[in-house]
């Protein structure tokens, strides 16, 4: 049996994807959480095999929580599903090492064969998914990603220098770096522009 934990913020599309993976004889959905946090907590108490879970979410997003899982929980395998074709979040999911990128448009028996391929350790990428990510050129490095989000979350730049732990000249001039290659007109819409990209 395949033990699968569903992670999705929106509550009917959690409640519908977790009947219909429960119809199968062979997936057993062991816990449903509304955001990777959420989802943490419950691994103290759950046998997971699979965590299906969505990108956007609040408090801790699908990336984040794939991050965190990859480093400490090896034995689990992270599926990441999207209704938003970002290619910058495929580039992402692929490079943390998540072994799966599924659309949610996808018919169930989609999403259940990519559940099976997974575990007979092959990878799953939606091949329009795939094809984006060829495509995308994130011009931004990983410094002046987490700036610039935070930025955009509307912190001022001595706030971000104390939550990176950097000093504010450096801070501004990852800004000012993520500014001028985005072509934006300040750092709020630098953040917007790479969050419609899918790079942060």
């Amino acid at each position: 049996m395949i033990k699968v934990l569903v992670v999705e913020d929106q509550a009917l599309v959690r409640g519908a994807i977790a009947s219909l993976l429960s119809l199968e004889d062979e997936i057993d959905v062991v816990g449903q959480a509304e955001n990777g946090q959420i989802a943490l907590d419950m691994l103290n108490e759950l046998d997971v095999d699979f965590i299906l879970s969505d990108i956007e979410m609040p408090v801790l997003s699908g990336l984040e929580l794939a991050e965190i899982i990859i480093k400490e929980h090896q034995d689990i395998n992270m599926l990441i599903m999207t209704t938003f074709s970002k290619s910058g979040y495929i580039k992402r999911a692929m490079a943390l090492g998540v072994k799966a990128f599924i659309l949610k448009e996808s018919p169930t028996e989609y999403l259940v064969e990519a559940i099976k391929k997974v575990k007979a350790g092959e990878h799953v990428i939606a091949p329009e998914l795939a094809l984006m990510a060829l495509n995308d050129n994130d011009p931004l490095t990983n410094k002046e990603r987490k700036a610039i989000k935070l930025a955009g979350d509307g912190l001022t730049t001595a706030e971000i220098s104390t939550t990176l732990f950097l000093s504010e000249g450096t801070v501004r001039n990852y800004l000012s770096e993520a500014i001028a290659k985005l072509n934006a007109t300040n750092r709020v819409d630098a953040a917007r522009i790479a969050k419609q990209k899918g790079w942060i």
